[in-house]
């Protein structure tokens, strides 16, 4: 049996083969928790799982949303470019039920990368 080191992402217990991926997740997460919360405090009456979705799909796409800024507009409206949000931000890590989830994900993705190996 061989030994696998892997990276745990304590946002939403995603697995990472090699640091870099695990803290360039955690970055982008955090950056989605930090534009859900702006949006939360300047959007009155907004639902908290659409700034959510909101806060991940501008994070996930922010090369994007940074080429579009600086005179390249067009791209927002590209298909295939913008990434849809996979994951829950940390705010929805609270309860048990998807405490479970997460535990189970975090040992799925063990096995799928020993099993790579």
């Amino acid at each position: 049996m061989a030994i696998v080191a892997v990276w745990k992402c304590d946002r939403d217990g995603s697995m990472f083969d090699n640091k870099k991926d695990a803290e360039e997740h955690d970055k982008m997460l955090e950056l989605a928790a930090n534009i859900t919360r702006l949006i939360e405090q300047r959007i009155d009456g907004i639902d908290e799982q659409a700034s959510e979705k909101i806060g991940l799909m501008l994070a996930r796409n922010r090369e994007t949303l940074v080429k579009a800024c600086k005179g390249k507009p067009e791209l927002l409206l590209e298909e295939g470019l913008i990434q849809e949000p996979e994951v829950a931000p940390q705010a929805n890590m609270n309860t048990e039920n998807d405490s479970d989830a997460v535990n189970n994900t975090a040992e799925n993705n063990v096995t799928a990368l020993a099993a790579a190996q």
